[in-house]
């Protein structure tokens, strides 16, 4: 079997480790075995909390909306079946920053979707 030198690619992946683990404590970005083990414990973090990320921005939005939906004497679940009924398609992240930034549209919103729940309520109990 012929006997293999690495050179230049042992160099560059050990370089392409360091860069990647650059700024880390103590043996972590400077010997290669802890270098490794970082960037692949890193790696796993990161693969993860891409995903948790849209989680808690849906969560966010949900408590966002929801608090602003109790300003306007409805419920969370009131406003989303409200807005569904009247065709309404905003996603959460939309009425979240409307919530948010413009508190006024989103009072005017919540009436309509109010009056269209309690006809809605009327017409179920009769």
């Amino acid at each position: 079997m012929p006997r293999v030198k690495r050179g230049t690619v042992r160099r560059d992946q050990r370089k392409k480790l360091a860069k990647l683990t650059k700024g880390y404590f103590l043996n972590k970005s400077k010997l290669y075995r802890f270098m490794k083990e970082a960037a692949d414990r890193a790696g796993r973090f990161s693969y993860r909390d891409r995903r948790r990320r849209k989680r808690d921005f849906r969560r966010l939005w949900i408590m966002r909306i929801s608090a602003a939906a109790r300003l306007n004497q409805l419920t969370y679940s009131q406003l989303i079946y409200g807005l569904k009924k009247l065709g309404v398609a905003l996603d959460r992240k939309l009425l979240a920053d409307l919530a948010a930034r413009d508190s006024a549209a989103f009072a005017e919103l919540a009436g309509r979707v109010k009056t269209a729940v309690e006809k809605l309520q009327a017409t179920a109990s009769h």
